[in-house]
C-alpha cells in the first residue's frame, strides 16, 4: 500500500505552497497519528431528552475487557486492549493502539447510576445514562401573592 501525505494547501496553488514553506519552518512536522492516545478509543457523546449517551467504539474488546464506572456526573471508561502477538515478523505501520486506557468525562448533570446501561454490539459501546431526578426540569406551579 502507497502512503501519500495530502498537504491541505495542495489546492491554493503558489500562495499554498509559499504558505506550506512558511509554516513549516516555524512549526516542527507533527505526525498527527502518532501523537494521538495509541489505546484509548474515540467516543460520541449526545443528549436526547432526559438520558446522555456516550458510544465508543472497541473493535476486538469483550466486556471483560471494559471497566464502566458512573459517580455524580462523572463517568469513567476503563479497558485493556492486548497487544497483538507479533514474533518473528518486521513491523512496518502499527496504527492500532493497546495496553490499559482510561477516560474520565464529566456531564453537565448529575446521573442516575442505578439506571444506567451499557451494551457492547460489533466493537461500539453504547452507555446509556438517564439523568438523576434532580437534574429534570420540573414544572413549578407559581403562586400568586396579593
Amino acid at each position: 500500500m502507497l502512503l501519500r501525505r495530502i498537504s491541505p494547501m495542495a489546492n491554493f496553488g503558489q500562495f499554498g505552497r509559499d504558505m506550506e514553506r512558511l509554516l513549516n519552518g516555524f512549526l516542527p512536522e507533527v505526525d498527527i497519528a502518532a501523537n494521538r492516545s495509541r489505546a484509548f478509543p474515540p467516543l460520541n457523546v449526545w443528549e436526547e431528552g432526559d438520558e446522555y449517551f456516550i458510544e465508543a467504539e472497541v473493535p476486538g474488546l469483550s466486556m471483560d475487557h471494559l471497566d464502566l464506572e458512573v459517580l455524580g456526573n462523572e463517568v469513567i471508561i476503563k479497558g485493556h486492549r492486548q497487544a497483538p502477538p507479533h514474533e518473528n515478523v518486521t513491523i512496518h505501520r502499527q496504527e492500532r493502539g493497546d495496553g490499559e486506557f482510561s477516560r474520565m468525562l464529566t456531564l453537565p448533570v448529575e446521573i442516575d447510576a442505578n439506571r444506567v446501561e451499557a451494551t457492547l454490539r460489533n466493537g461500539v459501546l453504547l452507555v446509556k445514562l438517564p439523568k438523576a431526578e434532580t437534574a429534570k426540569a420540573r414544572k413549578i406551579q407559581v403562586k400568586a401573592i396579593e
